[in-house]
């Protein structure tokens, strides 16, 4: 078994994880980039009232006890809050390629199928929205840097985020939310 990471297991509205993230110190381990994913498992219709803290611990089992690895990904973000799973200070294990270089936001849904701009999927989406941003100016990162889970070249899921996530849209919004939260705290290069 791996060294086991541990947890926060603690859930954010937007504007408090904003204020989180610029409490954090990343002395030992500094992100590149941020890898955008989604849960397929459970889905939207699977969780009617969200992420529960059973569910983050029942999650933190799966990652630790059965697939034996060191961490998880770093944000579990549903259409209620942005929950912090592995801390981001440190690496976890989502991309194959990335999980040394990037931190890692799972979001609840399966966006092949369910919707990303409306119902729940929208506050979903606009929750990750709130969660990248913070992240990029707290670490002075560029949001064109991030990248959806398929493009990673050594990962099985070739779909990921799913068809219904527009990363330049996505992308978009969050450079919009940085210049409203952030401005002049990072000057990022606008998405065309």
């Amino acid at each position: 078994m791996s060294f086991w990471k541990g947890i926060i297991g603690a859930s954010f509205t937007p504007a408090g994880f904003d204020q989180y993230c610029h409490l954090l110190h990343w002395l030992a381990w500094r992100p590149s980039f941020i890898v955008l994913h989604n849960t397929s498992v459970p889905t939207l219709a699977a969780r009617p009232k969200g992420l529960t803290k059973d569910h983050i611990l029942g999650l933190e089992r799966y990652y630790r006890d059965e697939q034996h690895w060191s961490a998880g990904p770093h944000l579990f973000v549903d259409d209620r809050q942005i929950w912090v799973f592995t801390p981001l200070t440190v690496s976890g294990v989502h991309s194959p390629s990335w999980n040394k270089l990037a931190l890692g936001i799972e979001m609840l849904g399966e966006y092949q199928t369910e919707p990303f701009n409306s119902g729940r999927g929208a506050q979903v989406h606009a929750n990750a929205v709130a969660a990248v941003a913070p992240l990029s100016a707290a670490l002075g990162l560029e949001p064109a840097t991030m990248r959806m889970h398929k493009e990673d070249p050594l990962t099985s899921h070739k779909s990921c985020p799913g068809k219904h996530v527009g990363k330049a849209a996505f992308l978009k919004e969050v450079q919009a939310l940085l210049a409203v939260r952030h401005g002049g705290e990072h000057l990022a290069v606008p998405v065309a």
